[in-house]
This record gives structure tokens, C-alpha cells and sequence, in this order.
């Protein structure tokens, strides 16, 4: 009868003091016998144990027989299945114990002991004691040895050691990096899936991307090799998202491209496996960044491809994924954008928006993207004449406030063109049902939430676009509109005072009378320089500001964007 048929529970009791005394004989065959014991019980049996029931095992694993030792941390990288048990080996000085198996020349002691430390680095609270304790060389050496199971044990453990910034360095400086790469090409598909894992994670941060283009100079083309040959789909999408991590450099984006990615890529993209696609487009989303990459991307067919992926509402990270490539591509200058318009695009967009089970995420790219589309000369007039204005009025009452400021962006961004079509089209839907473009203006500029938000400008800016434009019916409805005037003249009651080094001492509220006075002129505290770097930045205009400081400049520089409102609508009443 074997341990696993009996109902004795070995971590406790007189079965327990019975396995100690066998573990600290000196007879071998004894100790044998509670090594035997302790393996065959925790393959069964893994749960939370006690020091005194860790301690025996322990000891085995200093044993002078290797068979001994075979047994011990066997048993040891069972329990290390378990968050407790990883930390209280730790705790009690397994980490040195294992480190001195991982040196043995021993084959199955390498696969036991490798075994139980990738088991430990999976607990966040022993990764560090695992990188201090010596043992990221040794795991390096054996991720080159000739045994598959010690390889693919050690470079699990590698790639469990990736997941924080500090350790990645410490990698680095074991000289992890190189046999990594060696391991991409590995024939066993888990040794080759833990390498390139931990490669991408690697390539999260600059300094391993420094690390990998300064030293690793055939990474790209290797990659690339193997999305051409028939791997499983959880591999080619490691193999895309590491250089998805890559491609977050410049200098990897225009390689990947050079060294012929696309054409590993646009296959992929037509994949039926929802995870592949989700990976590429996220590769893709990188590479479009930069503006050399417009032409190649669309070239090699990309395009459609993308935009057919935008109504996906099932998918958002896909979505998101599709359309931020889509608006990377757009925001490039000087290329033709035709290409755009006829890959059916807007009618695509349009879809997205009207689906009422698109998620609010894909709503935020959905205004990015379309604040992009406006600035462009061939783009902005499919978002008139298909309806869009009307869409993104709804837009801003979708309780994101960047989708919403987005949204406001665009029609901000429609407005400055001064084109007849565009007033035509804010006239139908100035008070259209819901409020309409009206409506979304005195929400945005009354409600507390969007007091310390770039929205808000936005909105001042596009009212005082509209009180400047041709259309004179359009003009007149947005200067005599009563509560619209008010909203801007509590928005106008507060400035800030500068000191001579342009930092901000003060933010204080003024008296209608004062708001006045600074309407018609006659007294500013801040200049329209100071004005246009908060408008263009978003951010600490003024450099050294404190957090209050700098939200006291923010409201300042609305108050001086609505204090010039508040003249213009003087001007346009008289």
C-alpha cells in the first residue's frame, strides 16, 4: 500500500516525529526512506506546512547522498506550489540549500533544485532574495545546459525574475540577456516561449531596449525568422508582443520594418485566433508611431485591415489597438490621406460610435482619433457631411471626461477651419434635442467636475470661435444667449497674481465689478504667452510650481481666456 492510500496526515503527529528521526540518522538507507516519504506525500498531499514539518526536509537536502538530496527537494518543489510554503522555505534558508544543488554536477539534482526556485520566484515577496542570493548566474549557466528539463527549469526561473525593474537590471548584469536570445530558436517550444516572455518583459522599460539594441543586434531578424515558421499561437504572440515592447523605441520601429516585419506581421493580422490579432494590432499601434512607417503600413495592406477591426465591440483592447494605429497613420503630415477615406473608414467609425456596446475606452480612442482626423484637410470633412458632429455632441455627455474632451477638441478643431459647411452644421445642432452643442458648452463650463480640466478651455475657446465666425444667424444665437454669457463670467471671476520670477503666489477671486475691468482691457496679470503654453501644454506651464500653485495658474489662465470672451461679446453687442 502506498502513502497516497492512507489517511494519516504526515506534516503533524507521531508520523511527523516518526519521518524526523529517519531524516537526522546518519544511515543512509534511513534517510532514504524519509526522503522517499516526504516526495510520494507532497505529490499528493500539497498544503500550508509548519517549520517543524520543513525543517526534516531541510535537512535531507544537506545530505552526503545525492539520492537523498533527489528526494528532499523534490518534495520541496511540491510544496513550493504553494504561496506559504514558497515563503517559509525562504524564510528558513531553503534559497542557499537549493543554490548549492543547482551547482551540483548532478543532473536530476539541477532539474529538482532549478525546479523548486522557479516555483519560489513566482511569489513576489522572494524575488528579491532570490536575485541577491547568488542565484541568477548558476540559473544562467544552466539555462545553456545540454539537458532539456535543466534548460527549460532554469529559463522558467529567468523569466519569473523579469517582472520588476530592479531585477531586470540584475539580470542584465548576470549576463541573462544573451542566452535568452540564444533560447529564442530553442527546438523545446516551453524553453523557447519562457525566453522570448522574458525577453519582451526585458524590453518594457528603456533600459533593457538600450541593453538588447546595443548588444543583441540579431534579436529583430530572429524574431521575425520565427513568426515564418508554424509555432503554437501563444508563441507567435509573444514573439509579436516582444516586439510590440521593442517598437516602443524609434530606433526598433523603422528596424522592425526594414528587416521585413511586415510582411511576418499582415498574415497574422488575418488570423482567426482573436489573441494573434490582438497582439499585432498592438505591434502595429507602435510601429505607426513613426511617420516613415505610414507608407510601408499602407503599401502592404494594412489599412483595410484595420478598419474592418474597428466595430468589433466584442474585442475593445483590439479596437482600441485598431484605431490608435489608424490615428497614428492620420497624424503623420505631408502624406496623402485618400487612402483613408476609401478603406471606408468613417462608416466604420460610425458603426463603433452608435453600438451601444462599445466600451468606454474604445469611446476615448474613438474622439482621439477624430480630433486627429479634423486637423487634416482631406479627413475633417467626412466627419461633417457623414454626421459625426452630432455623434460627438453625444459624446460629451458620456461621463469620460477625455473622451468628452476630445470630443470638445474636435469641434473645436471643425470650428477654427471657417468653413461655411461647418457653421451650417453647428447652427442645425446648436440646440438640437439633448441639449446640442449649446447645451454640451454650459455643461462643460458649469459643472464642479470640469472646474481644474483642459476641457474647459476648450470650451471657452470654441464659444469665442463661434462668436467670431461668418455664419451671423450662428453668431447671434451664441451672443445672446443669457445663461451661456453668465457661465463665462463666473469662469472669468478668478486670476492669479505673478510674482517677477513667474512663479505663482496667489489665486484669488474678483468682484463682478473687477472682471469687468479686466474685460475691457485695461489690466491683465497674465500674458498671452503664458496663456498659449497652458493652452498648448496641458501641464506646468510655469516651471517649479507646486500642486496648488499650478491649479491656481490653471485657473487663471481660463479666467483670462474668459475675461477675453467676455470682450469679444461686448464687441459683437454693440
Amino acid at each position: 500500500m502506498s502513502l497516497a492510500d492512507t489517511r494519516v496526515s504526515f506534516y503533524e503527529g507521531d508520523a511527523l516525529k516518526a519521518l524526523t528521526v529517519l531524516a537526522h540518522s546518519d544511515v543512509h538507507h534511513l534517510q532514504l526512506s524519509a526522503a522517499t516519504a516526504f516526495n510520494e506525500i507532497s505529490e499528493y498531499d500539497i498544503r500550508p506546512i509548519t517549520p517543524e514539518a520543513l525543517e526534516p526536509m531541510l535537512y535531507l537536502l544537506q545530505s552526503a547522498y545525492i539520492d537523498v538530496q533527489h528526494g528532499a527537494s523534490a518534495a520541496l518543489g511540491n510544496l513550493a506550489g504553494i504561496v506559504e510554503n514558497k515563503r517559509l522555505i525562504v524564510r528558513m534558508g531553503g534559497l542557499e540549500l537549493l543554490i548549492r544543488q543547482m551547482l551540483s554536477p548532478n543532473t536530476s539534482a539541477q532539474i529538482n533544485s532549478v525546479g523548486c526556485i522557479t516555483n519560489l520566484a513566482a511569489d513576489e515577496e522572494n524575488k528579491l532574495a532570490i536575485a541577491k542570493s547568488g542565484a541568477l548566474v548558476p540559473l544562467t549557466r544552466l539555462a545553456r545546459s545540454k539537458d532539456q528539463r535543466v534548460q527549460r527549469n532554469a529559463t522558467g526561473a529567468l523569466l519569473n525574475m523579469t517582472h520588476r525593474p530592479e531585477l531586470r537590471l540584475m539580470l542584465i548584469e548576470a549576463g541573462s540577456v544573451a542566452v535568452l536570445v540564444d533560447l529564442v530558436v530553442s527546438l523545446d517550444e516551453e524553453t523557447q516561449y519562457y525566453a522570448i516572455t522574458a525577453l519582451s518583459n526585458i524590453a518594457v522599460d528603456d533600459n533593457g531596449r538600450n541593453v538588447l539594441w546595443d548588444t543583441q543586434e540579431e534579436l529583430v531578424d530572429m524574431l521575425i525568422k520565427a513568426l515564418h515558421r508554424p509555432l503554437k499561437i501563444k508563441i507567435q504572440s509573444q514573439i509579436v508582443l516582444t516586439l510590440r515592447n521593442l517598437a516602443c523605441d524609434s530606433r526598433y520601429q523603422v528596424q522592425i520594418v526594414e528587416k521585413g516585419g511586415l510582411d511576418a506581421l499582415l498574415p497574422l493580422l488575418q488570423s482567426s485566433y482573436t489573441i494573434l490579432i490582438t497582439s499585432t494590432c498592438a505591434c502595429l499601434r507602435n510601429l505607426s508611431i513613426d511617420s516613415r512607417n505610414e507608407a510601408p503600413i499602407i503599401c502592404s495592406g494594412f489599412l483595410p485591415e484595420l478598419v474592418d477591426l474597428i466595430p468589433q465591440a466584442d474585442e475593445p483592447d483590439l479596437q482600441c489597438h485598431a484605431i490608435s494605429t489608424v490615428r497614428n497613420m492620420a497624424a503623420n503630415t505631408g502624406q496623402d490621406k485618400q487612402a483613408f477615406v476609401d478603406s471606408g473608414l468613417f462608416d466604420r467609425l460610425k458603426i463603433a460610435l452608435t453600438d451601444s456596446r462599445t466600451h468606454p475606452k474604445v469611446l476615448c480612442e474613438l474622439a482621439a482619433a477624430l480630433s486627429v482626423f479634423a486637423l487634416n484637410d482631406q479627413l475633417w470633412r467626412p466627419i461633417v457631411e457623414l454626421g459625426f458632429c452630432k455623434l460627438l455632441v453625444q459624446l460629451t455627455r458620456c461621463r469620460d471626461m477625455e473622451a468628452e474632451y476630445n470630443a470638445c477638441l474636435t469641434l473645436s478643431t471643425l470650428a477654427s477651419k471657417g468653413m461655411a459647411e461647418v457653421y451650417d452644421e453647428f447652427a442645425r445642432l446648436w440646440r438640437a434635442p439633448n441639449g446640442g452643442i449649446r447645451g454640451c458648452l454650459i455643461k462643460v463650463m458649469t459643472l464642479p467636475e470640469y472646474a481644474n480640466t483642459n476641457v474647459r478651455s476648450i470650451a471657452v475657446w470654441l464659444t469665442r470661435t463661434l462668436l467670431g465666425c461668418a455664419r451671423t444667424d450662428l453668431v447671434e444665437r451664441v451672443a445672446c444667449d443669457a445663461q451661456l454669457v453668465a457661465a463665462i463670467e463666473e469662469i472669468a471671476k478668478y486670476r492669479v497674481v505673478l510674482s517677477s520670477s513667474c512663479s505663482v503666489a496667489s489665486s484669488t477671486r474678483l468682484s463682478s465689478a473687477a472682471v469687468a475691468e479686466d474685460a475691457k482691457g485695461k489690466q491683465a496679470d497674465m500674458t498671452d504667452s503664458h496663456i498659449m503654453a497652458f493652452i498648448a501644454n496641458g501641464e506646468h506651464a510655469i516651471s517649479g510650481s507646486s500642486g496648488a500653485e499650478h491649479e491656481a495658474f490653471r485657473a487663471g489662465a481660463l479666467a483670462y481666456q474668459a475675461m477675453t470672451l467676455l470682450d469679444d461679446f461686448t464687441r459683437v453687442g454693440s
